[in-house]
């Protein structure tokens, strides 16, 4: 594949997020998606409405989110619905919980472990999406940017259950008893982030958020605090592409705090997602950055 451009700005603003969005010359059209993460309560670290509100209202966009498959305070609608709010969301804009009516399966064309994925029901309301997401580390995934962000973050409750144990159940309290290989999880958000891509045309735009750097995600109630200084916005059309961008950038920063966090990506194997992605063809881990 030709190499795609990842654009980067290291500023983290507004102004910034919009002028990257720009930049990747993809104008999102009809009804467009902003899948975020609302953030758990407790945890402090998800982008800040702030900050995104101005690029949110450019697009018309509606914040989507789907329930969560772990206890918490975002696994029941009626509890996300409170966070959603005590975090600040739905001061700025429209918010859809996608799977409060239930979920759809989408077909998985190249998969190993899935051929179906389970989306927000929701999902079929749009025709584009910007995949705005906050890149950090990950309890169980080693990081999360675009791809954790496509895959887990569209999926509903159960099809969270569904990627997680590479298509064992959908049922979120026998996640845990069917947890599979650490690959296999990997290989299935990959597999999980094509169907996305297939069912929204490519229409889809992603941005990766790179501050609040902690080993922990947006899902955990009482996250680490960050290891190391924030690094910038990058976005791009190529998902594959944007998150290598984001962690070559980890790896080449001169932060010692980095260490942390490429200790629990290089632990839990996080570099195979990008490479099961780049095998399925959604995207190519060569790149040009383009400094804005």
């Amino acid at each position: 594949m030709e190499k795609s451009k990842v654009y980067f700005i290291k500023e983290i603003n507004p102004e910034n997020l919009i002028k990257i969005y720009e930049a990747v010359g993809k104008e999102l059209t009809g009804r467009v998606a902003v899948k975020i993460s609302t953030g758990e309560p407790g945890g402090h670290n998800f982008l800040n409405p702030n900050l995104i509100k101005n690029l949110v209202n450019k697009l018309n966009g509606t914040i989507v989110e789907c329930n969560t498959a772990y206890a918490g305070r975002r696994n029941t609608t009626e509890e996300h619905w409170k966070a959603i709010k005590e975090h600040g969301f739905m001061d700025i804009a429209k918010v859809d919980i996608m799977d409060e009516e239930g979920d759809m399966p989408i077909p998985v064309k190249n998969g190993i472990h899935l051929k179906e994925n389970y989306v927000g029901a929701h999902l079929a309301n749009y025709d584009s999406m910007l995949m705005l997401s906050h890149f950090k580390g990950h309890a169980m995934g080693g990081f999360g940017g675009a791809l954790k962000n496509m895959s887990i973050g569209v999926a509903s409750s159960g099809g969270k259950a569904w990627i997680h144990t590479a298509g064992k159940t959908r049922i979120p309290d026998e996640l845990w008893s069917n947890i599979p290989e650490q690959d296999h999880f990997l290989e299935s958000m990959a597999e999980a982030d094509e169907s996305v891509i297939d069912y929204m045309k490519a229409n889809i735009v992603y941005i990766n958020v790179i501050n609040n750097l902690s080993i922990d995600c947006d899902c955990d109630s009482n996250p680490e605090a960050p290891c190391m200084a924030d690094i910038g916005v990058m976005a791009s059309t190529d998902p594959v592409a944007i998150d290598k961008a984001s962690l070559d950038f980890v790896y080449a920063s001169e932060d010692e705090g980095k260490q942390r966090l490429i200790n629990r990506i290089e632990e839990k194997h996080g570099i195979h997602t990008i490479e099961h992605a780049e095998k399925l063809g959604i995207g190519t881990t060569n790149y040009d950055i383009i400094n804005l």
